[in-house]
C-alpha cells in the first residue's frame, strides 16, 4: 500500500501474498450483475455489466465494470441518472483532442458517482464496413484520427481514477455473425490499418485493459489468438495491462491462457475451476496465472482505483448536460448549404415547418450495450414491463424534442409540425413555409448490421416530396454513420447530427440559427451507392449459424462451445475508407474530412522543414464574415512502388480565427506516419522516394502541395 512505489512494484509485492484461488478469483467475472447475481460472490456487485470480487482483507476493491461508450449504461434500473454524450463517431467529427479528454473525463466522473471503477468504452474498430451496427460506437475510418481521438478519450477516463479500456481487439468490423465470422486479412493490411488504430490509441491513452473481440482473425478466435494478444500486444507493443474478454467471447482454458487472455467475462466457465484444474494437471503453468493476476492488479494500482475508490453521489447533471451540448455543437457537420440558406434568421423566417417522425417527442439514440437510459424512459414507448432495463435492441428516443428546441430558438416565428407519415400532406404544408426542417433518422444497434445505407421508412421519398414543394428544405440527419442521399441536389441544406445525446436538439438549433458556427468534419466517407462499398453485399453467416437472442441461456451455450465459422475476406487490404474510394477512382457523396462552415478560409505559403520530424508550415486566413474554426488536414502520397493507396492522413490542426485574421500554422509530421509494414523484414520501414504532401480542408480538395524526398530507413 506504499504509494511511493510504482504500480508494477506494488502488484508484484501483493502477488507474492496471494494463494492460487485468490489469483484465479481475479481472472473471471461472476455473471451479469444487471441480470441478477449469478454467483454468491456477486452479492456486492453494483448492477453493472460485470463484477470481479476484490480482496478486502488486503485492501483491494472489486472491479465494478459497466458499459459506458458515451455515458453510463443500465442506470435506470437502480433509480439512477446518467448523461448521454453524443456518440463516439460524433466526437471524432470534432477532430478535437482536448474535447475528447473532457468527454472521457465526464464519463469517468459519472462512473465514479454511480459506484463504478472500470469502463467498457473506448471502441476504435476501423470502419471497413459502414453498415456495421456499431459504427456509431467507433471513431471512423482513419487509423491516425481514430487512434488519436480514442487515446485522448481514454486519458480523460483514467484521469478520474477509473480503469480505461480499448476495444474490440481486433478486426471486429461487422456485427452479422460476429461470434462465428473469421476476418481474413493480410498481416501488412492489418498492421497499417486496424491494428495501427489500436497501437496509436494504446500509446496515447495507456489504458488499463484491452478487450479482445468476438470474431476469429485468420481462423483463431480473437480471445485465444496468439498473434494478436501475445506476439503483437504484449511482446511487441509491451502492453502492461490486462486482456479482458468480450462477454461470452472465451472459448477455451489452456489455449486462451497461453495466447494471452487474462480475464474471462462475464462468468467463470474457463477461467475459474477449469483453470485451477489446468494448473494442477500441468496444462497451464503457475507463472502464466501469476502474469494474468499481476496484470489485473497492476492496472488497478496504475489507474488509482485502490488508493482512490469511488464514492457514490449524485452526478453534476447540469454541468454534464452543458458538456453534452458543447460536444454536439462541435460534432455537427454542415454538409450542404446552397445559397447560404443557413444560418437561419429567426427574425425573418416567420413560418417554419418541422417534419419528421417523433420530431415532436425526441431524438433517436444508438442501441445495444452503448444505450444510455433516457430520463423518464423511451420518449415513444413505455419501459419494458417488470423492469427498468431498456430493451437491448429496441430503438430508444431521448425526450429531447427538436420541435420544442426550434420553438425556443425562434420564439417570434410560426412553428408548425408534420410527422411525415403522409408525404403528400407534408409537401402541402411545406409549400406554405419559409423554411422546412426535416429530421431524418437511421437506427443502428449492436448485434445487427444495416441491410443498406439508405434511410428507412420511406424517408427518401418524403424528403424528395417536401423539397420539390419547397427548395428551402434543410435535412437534419440523426444517424450512426453515413447514409445515401438520392435527394441531395434538391435540398438547400444538410446537417449530419449523428446520435447527439442528452442535449442534441438544442445543439442542432444552436447551429441552425447561427449561435454556433459549425466546424466539424467527417471522420468517415459518405458513398453515393451501396454498390460503391468494398463489399457491395454484406457478408452474412450461413442460416444454420444465425444468432438467435430469443433464448439467452441456449445462446450462451452455443457461444461458449463455438459456432460454425464463415469468413469475411478483406481483400481490399490497405484500401480502407477514403483509401478505397481514391484507389478505385470512385465518386463520393462527401469525402473523408469534409465539412462546411458559415465562414471561408484560404490556405497559402506551404513549406516543409525538419529531418527526424517533418513540419508542414502554412498560412491560414479567415476571409469570410464570421469567426470560426478550421480543421486543416495534411495528407501524404507515398511512392507508387510501395503499393499504398493514393494518400493517407499524417496530421491536422484545429485553428480558431476571427474575421479577417490569419495565422501561421505548423503541423508536426513524425516519420513514423510515413512508414509501411515490411512483411519480409517484419518491421516498419520508410521507402526511398518522392513523397507528395498535400494540405487542405478535406481529403479531396488539396489547397497546397509540396514534394519531399526521403531516404530508406
Amino acid at each position: 500500500m506504499d504509494t511511493h512505489l510504482s504500480a508494477d512494484e506494488r502488484a508484484n509485492l501483493l502477488l507474492k501474498s496471494l494463494t492460487l484461488d485468490e489469483k484465479i478469483q481475479l481472472l473471471h467475472g461472476t455473471g451479469d450483475p444487471h441480470d441478477g447475481p449469478a454467483d454468491p460472490l456477486a452479492r456486492d456487485a453494483n448492477g453493472g455489466s460485470g463484477y470481479v470480487p476484490g480482496l478486502p482483507e488486503k485492501g483491494i476493491p472489486g472491479l465494478q465494470i459497466v458499459d459506458s461508450a458515451s455515458g453510463v449504461c443500465y442506470s435506470a434500473g437502480s433509480g439512477r441518472y446518467s448523461t448521454a454524450l453524443p456518440s463516439n463517431i460524433a466526437a471524432a467529427s470534432s477532430w478535437d483532442t482536448d474535447l475528447a479528454e473532457r468527454y472521457g473525463a465526464m464519463v469517468g466522473h459519472e462512473l465514479r458517482d454511480l459506484g463504478y471503477n472500470m469502463t467498457l468504452g473506448g471502441g476504435v474498430n476501423l470502419t471497413r464496413e459502414p453498415r456495421d451496427g456499431r459504427t456509431f460506437e467507433y471513431e471512423g475510418e482513419d487509423p491516425l484520427l481514430a487512434g488519436t481521438m480514442v487515446g485522448h478519450l481514454i486519458r480523460g477516463v483514467q484521469s478520474t481514477h477509473v480503469i480505461g479500456h480499448i476495444k474490440h481487439f481486433a478486426v471486429n468490423d461487422q456485427e452479422s455473425g460476429r461470434h462465428a465470422v473469421s476476418s481474413e486479412i493480410s498481416e501488412r493490411a492489418m498492421r497499417e490499418t486496424d491494428l495501427l488504430a489500436f497501437q496509436i490509441g494504446i500509446g496515447v491513452g495507456q489504458p488499463g485493459a484491452v478487450m479482445c473481440a468476438y470474431n476469429r482473425v485468420n481462423g483463431d478466435y480473437a480471445c485465444e489468438n496468439d498473434f494478436l494478444l501475445k506476439t503483437v500486444l504484449k511482446d511487441e507493443w509491451k502492453f502492461p495491462g490486462f486482456v479482458i474478454s468480450d462477454w461470452l467471447a472465451t472459448h477455451s482454458t489452456a489455449k486462451a491462457s497461453h495466447a494471452g487472455l487474462d480475464q474471462e467475462q462475464p462468468g467463470n466457465v474457463f477461467f475459474g475451476s477449469a483453470l485451477k484444474l489446468a494448473v494442477e494437471h500441468g496444462e497451464v503453468r503457475q507463472a502464466e496465472v501469476d502474469d494474468h493476476a499481476r496484470r489485473v492488479l497492476r492496472s488497478m494500482f496504475a489507474a488509482g482505483v485502490v488508493d482512490d475508490p469511488p464514492i457514490k453521489q449524485v452526478p453534476d447533471v447540469f454541468a454534464h448536460a452543458r458538456l453534452a451540448r458543447e460536444v454536439a455543437q462541435k460534432s455537427i457537420v454542415l454538409l450542404r448549404n446552397e445559397n447560404a440558406l443557413l444560418p437561419l434568421d429567426a427574425a425573418r423566417a416567420q413560418r417554419i415547418l418541422v417534419v419528421g417522425q417523433n420530431a415532436n417527442k425526441g431524438m433517436i439514440s444508438g442501441g445495444g450495450s452503448a444505450q444510455v437510459d433516457p430520463p423518464g424512459g423511451n420518449a415513444i414507448a413505455p419501459l419494458p414491463a417488470g423492469n427498468h432495463k431498456q430493451d437491448w435492441q429496441k430503438a430508444v428516443w431521448f425526450p429531447d424534442a427538436p420541435l420544442a428546441s426550434i420553438q425556443q430558438a425562434a420564439p417570434a416565428a410560426q412553428v408548425s409540425f408534420d410527422d411525415g407519415t403522409d408525404a403528400a400532406r407534408a409537401a402541402r404544408a411545406a409549400a406554405g413555409a419559409d423554411v422546412v426542417l426535416v429530421y431524418a433518422y437511421q437506427y443502428a444497434a449492436e448485434g445487427i448490421d444495416l441491410a443498406t445505407l439508405a434511410l428507412p421508412d420511406e424517408q427518401d421519398a418524403l424528403i424528395a416530396s417536401v423539397a420539390k414543394a419547397n427548395p428551402h428544405t434543410v435535412v437534419l440527419l440523426e444517424t450512426g454513420g453515413p447514409v445515401l442521399m438520392p435527394w441531395i441536389d434538391q435540398v438547400g441544406g444538410v446537417l449530419e447530427t449523428w446520435f447527439s445525446g442528452t442535449a442534441g436538439a438544442d445543439a442542432i438549433a444552436d447551429v441552425l440559427f447561427g449561435k454556433v458556427n459549425p466546424s466539424a468534419k467527417l471522420p468517415i466517407t459518405f458513398p453515393v451507392h451501396d454498390a460503391d462499398l468494398p463489399h457491395p453485399k454484406l457478408v452474412l453467416p450461413p442460416p444454420a449459424s444465425q444468432e438467435d437472442w430469443s433464448d439467452e441461456a441456449k445462446m450462451s451455450r452455443k457461444l461458449l462451445s463455438g459456432l460454425p465459422s464463415f469468413t469475411t475476406s478483406y481483400d481490399e487490404g490497405l484500401q480502407v475508407g477514403y483509401g478505397w474510394y481514391d484507389q478505385q477512382g470512385k465518386s463520393v457523396l462527401f469525402p473523408f474530412g469534409f465539412g462546411l462552415s458559415y465562414t471561408s478560409f484560404t490556405y497559402s505559403s506551404l513549406s516543409i522543414t525538419g529531418k527526424d520530424t517533418l513540419r508542414a508550415t502554412f498560412t491560414l486566413n479567415n476571409v469570410g464574415t464570421r469567426s470560426g474554426d478550421e480543421i486543416a488536414q495534411v495528407y501524404v502520397g507515398l511512392p507508387k512502388a510501395t503499393g499504398e493507396p493514393p494518400k493517407r492522413l499524417v496530421g491536422w490542426a484545429k485553428i480558431h480565427l476571427e474575421v479577417g485574421k490569419q495565422a501561421q500554422v505548423t503541423v508536426d509530421l513524425p516519420k513514423t506516419r510515413f512508414m509501411i509494414w515490411d512483411t519480409a523484414q517484419h518491421r516498419w520501414a520508410i521507402a526511398a522516394g518522392q513523397y507528395a504532401i498535400e494540405v487542405g480542408p478535406d481529403s479531396r480538395r488539396p489547397a497546397l502541395q509540396a514534394n519531399v524526398s526521403l531516404s530508406a530507413e
